[in-house]
């Protein structure tokens, strides 16, 4: 037996519009949010798959942007390279000229003076900035300026120039993410791309009965090297040439001393471990240089320069009409330092075609996501405008009904 009272029309009829208004409302957002999943009931497996998606999908964009940014930076730096390899260019000019054994010191003179200017610009371009304000030839030392100039008393100048460029920015580090676990290296070292011959580092300590005191490491052009306890000099040796680094070691027959080359042009930078003191005892260097460098041994011998070094040196002959040094020396390391600075616009060039291969790679797979995620979540605009006419016509049919059906209120009574 159930009790009918005179609220049970009002509540049951109240209780159908507040559902039909929620339906309403959802459907609203529906349109709005443009997908027919509002909540994770309306379809579970669809949503599963949609979060999927759109975790998925959100990676893509992000790969995208950064393959951007790289192609972007890339460009940047290939046009300061190109501009330095013209420099470079009018310097080998001037060289070959400056070799002709007929011209005057005057002559001479007046070409030193133009290979200073052309030093000065080359120092510039070495020191770009690019446009988030970085150092585009510092390494990972984004915000330090990688190249400094120490000035001096340049005999034929009649004032203070430059006598000499030291790098103090590192080597290449920061990378992007351009695909799932695969990374584009944006930095380009200015130890690398602006020296001109592969370095030699000899050390003159006989270390023909060396044996490392423990454990310990050391770096060389950043990848650390383990030393066990017992060691050899020879062994060590071995060690630097399974590490990776671009350099080769063995024992010098005459001295007995490790040596060092580079397998390419660029700086070489060694440093000992946090307590540990093998390249100290192995001479090669003297402990913790400056940001940037390396402190070698006054004892060992070093040879190798940067573009800078080759252009100062022919500045310098040229200013003391030396046309041997300019056909010869000079010259040659003119030609190192272009075939290491085209080898690098070359590697340059191949980074870019891989982030174009990469970025076009993502806008193919990216609307095939977007319509993936589409086909589980998205709606059909048409159906759902459609749809939510009819339920708003019903919603304002039912509002009419009620409003007959409900009880009469005190205004009623009151007319």
């Amino acid at each position: 037996m159930f009790r009918v009272s005179t609220n049970m029309p009002n509540d049951d009829i109240q209780f159908r519009l507040r559902r039909k208004e929620s339906e309403l409302s959802a459907m609203q957002s529906k349109i709005a949010e443009q997908t027919r999943i509002h909540e994770l009931r309306d379809d579970p497996l669809a949503a599963s798959h949609a979060v999927r998606y759109h975790s998925y999908l959100a990676r893509l964009n992000r790969f995208e942007t950064n393959t951007l940014d790289a192609k972007e930076h890339y460009n940047l730096v290939d046009g300061y390279l190109r501009q330095a390899n013209d420099i470079m260019q009018r310097v080998r000019e001037l060289a070959v000229t400056g070799a002709n054994g007929v011209y005057t010191k005057e002559d001479t003179s007046k070409m030193g003076i133009e290979v200073n200017e052309l030093l000065k610009e080359l120092v510039s371009i070495a020191n770009a900035t690019g446009k988030d304000g970085k150092q585009l030839f510092a390494g990972d030392k984004a915000f330090t300026l990688p190249f400094r100039i120490v000035e001096g008393t340049v005999e034929g100048l009649g004032a203070s120039d430059i006598i000499r460029v030291e790098y103090r920015g590192a080597g290449a580090a920061r990378k992007t993410e351009i695909s799932d676990n695969a990374f584009a290296t944006l930095d380009v070292a200015g130890s690398d791309v602006f020296w001109a011959e592969k370095m030699q580092v000899f050390s003159n300590y006989d270390a023909s009965a060396y044996r490392a005191p423990g454990a310990a490491s050391f770096f060389v052009d950043g990848t650390q090297i383990f030393v066990n306890a017992g060691d050899s000099a020879a062994a060590i040796a071995a060690k630097i040439n399974d590490s990776g680094a671009p350099v080769r070691a063995h024992i010098d027959p005459e001295t007995n001393g490790i040596a060092l080359q580079g397998t390419d042009a660029h700086l070489i930078r060694m440093e000992d471990g946090v307590g540990g003191t093998t390249l100290r005892d192995l001479g090669l260097v003297t402990g913790a240089g400056e940001a940037g460098l390396t402190a070698w041994n006054p004892n060992a011998t070093v040879t190798g320069g940067s573009i800078f070094d080759v252009v100062v040196g022919l500045r310098d002959a040229f200013l003391r009409g030396d046309h041997n040094y300019a056909g010869g020396q000079g010259l040659g390391g003119i030609d190192e330092g272009m075939a290491n600075l085209q080898a690098r616009l070359t590697g340059i060039g191949a980074r870019t075609e891989r982030v174009d291969a990469a970025w076009r790679r993502l806008n193919e797979e990216i609307p095939n996501v977007t319509a993936s995620l589409d086909r589980e979540a998205g709606i059909d605009l048409a159906s759902a405008a459609m749809e939510l006419g009819m339920m708003d016509m019903a919603h304002k049919a039912a509002l009419q009904t009620a409003a007959r059906i409900l009880p009469p209120t005190l205004l009623d009574f009151l007319r």
